[in-house]
């Protein structure tokens, strides 16, 4: 499987959310990324692509939950495919992004390095407001109620994130 365009290798920075099916949580943190970098002025500098753990939604959209949570604020997520996290790809990426405990000892257990271990960061520890809370709820056998409460967790460490990394990218340097 190849990035397709979700992944230009000659950006400055690159990251990839992973949650499990790839059709929630990673593709809205996917969709809210993007939106900063291009609010911001980053295209081309930093790349975001998401995937899951899981082959089970492969090719599929995001669940319809996920796209009119993002539609109701203001995003479009509608282009999404779900993707399996491949571990060949550890060597392209600067920062892979779980959501939960469980992705976490799933892809630290695939990554083959400690350098590739030490990539992988759960979404929320960049936010200090909410880091207490460590993993972001799975929505997928909840409501839309719940879908809108993730898209806000996901929207306030995604900024968080964001905040981390563009002085180094405004430098030039990752």
């Amino acid at each position: 499987m190849s990035f397709d365009r979700t992944l230009d290798e000659s950006a400055l920075f690159r990251i990839c959310f992973v949650c499990t099916g790839n059709i929630c949580r990673s593709p809205m943190a996917e969709v809210v990324f993007r939106d900063l970098i291009r609010k911001s002025g980053y295209v081309g500098a930093i790349t975001v692509m998401s995937a899951g753990t899981g082959d089970w939604h492969v090719g599929e959209h995001s669940d319809a939950r996920t796209i009119a949570a993002l539609e109701a604020h203001g995003y479009d997520g509608s282009l999404h495919r779900a993707k399996q996290f491949d571990p060949n790809w550890f060597e392209n990426l600067d920062l892979v992004v779980v959501f939960d405990r469980s992705q976490e000892r799933i892809l630290r257990a695939w990554a083959t390095s400690e350098q590739d271990r030490g990539k992988v960061q759960m979404l929320l520890s960049f936010d200090s407001e909410q880091a207490a809370q460590v993993d972001v709820p799975d929505p997928y056998y909840s409501d839309a109620a719940m879908f809108d409460n993730v898209l806000g967790m996901i929207e306030r460490s995604s900024l968080a994130l964001f905040r981390q990394i563009e002085p180094g990218i405004r430098r030039g340097t990752p």
